[in-house]
């Protein structure tokens, strides 16, 4: 019933078609295919779909059809978008996904042996040869597409096939958690890249002001979004705080506003700003991180991600002698085991008591 062929693409990479045909009386029934990155994937698909057609009304039901995960993400990225905003790394992530061969996966056909195929496909070289951590965020943001088209469309997915799919990749050794960073700018790092972004501001003074928006990052322990999003009707000028919305929270994002504190130095940054935009910081996150990666490229600084200044943030706080209470007072965690990620302590003292930018900072003007 099952013929398996081999067929070579353009880059080289070869991949594995099945292709089941069913007769009845010389008639043809049934048909379907599927294409796989691995021949003992693609061998233990046949032998399954085999056993599955020989069951009685298995051939009408096949018959009847399915949905893609290719359509599945497409009604996913639309119905979702309407909730919440979906982060440029999700929706990146789900667009490769559906490109790939997966895509072109029936629900009903989705198993745990897909899946582990997928990921250790993923992180082959002809998948693009990735981390175990990147093929596991693939697998997390494809279980919430298929979480969602099982339980509200009512497509056929099996419902064990996402966690047997991770119990199986880790059993085979590969940790599909990311592991957690403890990268933390030195002062001489943070010295090249703001010479870099005052040289910018010097040929071009209308240029985002990135000075102002690192060491906002640094004393406030935002996020790069929540910078971007923070106006002036959010500051509350008695208490020194800000509301931050929809902060990022694993349970609840879309209407999550918490006030945080802003210490001094925060503070005094945003006082700095020119009120005429409705915004404090008016730009936009794509135009900041691109800034921010160019700059550590051209001066050498290697590996620290715009992200890693909350790490340093937080972890500066506790060096000079805050408490837990204090310090998620301005980082806004509401637990210890979510805080201690971010807290990789260098000995004790503020190695910005005197930093020598921090007035630089302070006395230039933004632009709007």
């Amino acid at each position: 019933m099952a013929t398996i062929r081999a067929r070579k693409k353009a880059d080289g990479a070869v991949s594995y078609t099945v292709q089941i045909r069913l007769k009845k009386k010389g008639v043809l029934v049934y048909q379907e295919c599927q294409t796989f990155a691995r021949k003992q994937a693609a061998q233990a698909w046949a032998k399954r779909r085999e056993t599955e057609l020989a069951e009685p009304g298995a051939i009408d039901r096949a018959n009847r059809g399915g949905h893609t995960v290719k359509d599945m993400i497409d009604r996913y990225l639309v119905e979702a978008e309407k909730a919440r905003p979906l982060g440029k790394t999700k929706r990146q992530t789900l667009v490769s996904i559906k490109s790939s061969y997966l895509g072109e996966v029936v629900d009903s056909y989705i198993s745990q042996q897909v899946l582990v195929d997928y990921a250790l496909w993923r992180m082959s070289p002809e998948g693009g040869g990735v981390k175990p951590q990147t093929a596991g965020n693939d697998l997390a943001h494809l279980g919430a597409v298929l979480s969602l088209a099982r339980a509200a469309w009512g497509h056929e997915i099996d419902d064990r096939a996402m966690p047997d799919a991770r119990l199986v990749l880790k059993q085979l050794g590969y940790s599909m958690r990311s592991r957690e960073r403890n990268r933390r700018p030195t002062l001489d790092e943070l010295d090249k890249v703001l010479e870099h972004f005052y040289e910018m501001l010097r040929r071009r003074p209308t240029v985002i002001h990135m000075p102002k928006i690192i060491a906002f990052a640094i004393f406030s322990t935002r996020r790069m979004d929540e910078i971007t999003r923070i106006c002036w009707d959010d500051l509350d000028e008695y208490r020194q705080a800000v509301k931050v919305r929809d902060m990022k929270n694993p349970g609840q994002k879309l209407g999550n506003d918490v006030w945080c504190h802003l210490p001094d130095e925060a503070w005094n940054i945003v006082q700095s700003m020119p009120r005429e935009c409705a915004e404090i910081f008016p730009y936009k996150t794509d135009s900041i991180g691109a800034a921010w990666s160019r700059a550590c490229k051209m001066v050498g600084v290697e590996d620290l991600h715009f992200h890693d200044l909350r790490h340093e943030g937080v972890s500066r706080l506790f060096e000079i002698g805050w408490d837990i209470p204090r310090v998620s007072s301005v980082s806004g965690h509401r637990d210890w085991n979510s805080m201690r990620r971010y807290t990789h302590l260098n000995g004790r003292g503020d190695a910005y008591s005197n930093w020598k930018w921090l007035k630089r900072i302070l006395t230039h003007a933004g632009e709007c």
